[in-house]
């Protein structure tokens, strides 16, 4: 099993410690890219994008990088895991 696989797992069973860096290889993954943020004080509020347009707006989550449970349902449900 490789470690994108061992991630998709992961995030599959709604953990408590998932990370935003390991949130952003899924994406990647499933050929998302954040999007640059616009002007100097963008916020805190992150969007992904694919080559079909598709798009997925997240807050990334600080100071501590733990991605609340209520986004890793989105992100699930958006790409049907």
């Amino acid at each position: 099993m490789s470690k994108i696989d061992k991630l998709i797992s992961k995030i599959q069973s709604n953990p408590k410690d998932f990370t935003w860096d390991e949130l952003k290889k899924v994406l990647s993954h499933f050929g998302f890219e954040e999007m640059p943020q616009k002007g100097k004080t963008g916020g805190s509020r992150r969007k992904f994008i694919n080559k079909q347009k598709d798009v997925i707006s997240l807050h990334e989550p600080h100071p501590k990088k733990i991605v609340k449970s209520y986004a890793i349902k989105q992100i699930i449900e958006h790409l049907n895991l």
